[in-house]
């Protein structure tokens, strides 16, 4: 793999990593039905880059066929959805969450929104806790 761009990432127990040298492409979310379940959340949160960069660096992923022309990568250890590829394209999405730095992907578009859960608009206003201010410090220290 060569260039100048680099993004990595993985799966939540390290079984799974991957990276890539070609630039991310369509960050975004999408609210469609099958989303929803193969992420098991209010939407999947994905960013494209070219195939021909990509390379799954340790193991490899689980694929699941969600439909006739989509399959989907994941851990089979830790169960963390990692890809997203259509089977004509030349590119893979992959899980926003799954990059080591999710931040370098702030999504730019939602799809599906015909199927967007109601709740999603408020989420942003619900009160936050930080992590370490609801669990004692020795237990986040084994999570």
């Amino acid at each position: 793999m060569t260039g100048d761009f680099l993004a990595s990432g993985g799966c939540q127990c390290g079984t799974i990593r991957y990276a890539t040298t070609a630039p991310f492409e369509n960050p975004h979310i999408c609210h469609c039905r099958m989303c929803q379940k193969a992420f098991g959340n209010y939407f999947a949160a994905l960013v494209g880059t070219k195939k021909a960069g990509f390379l799954w660096t340790r193991g490899s992923p689980g694929l699941f066929r969600s439909s006739s022309i989509v399959e989907r990568g994941f851990c089979r250890d830790c169960g963390t959805p990692l890809s997203f590829a259509y089977d004509y394209s030349d590119r893979i999405a992959v899980s926003i969450g799954s990059l080591d730095q999710p931040e370098a992907a702030i999504p730019e578009r939602q799809y599906g929104i015909e199927a967007r859960l109601p709740a999603f608009t408020i989420l942003h206003a619900l009160p936050g806790t930080r992590t370490e201010d609801d669990i004692p410090a020795e237990m986040l220290r084994k999570l």
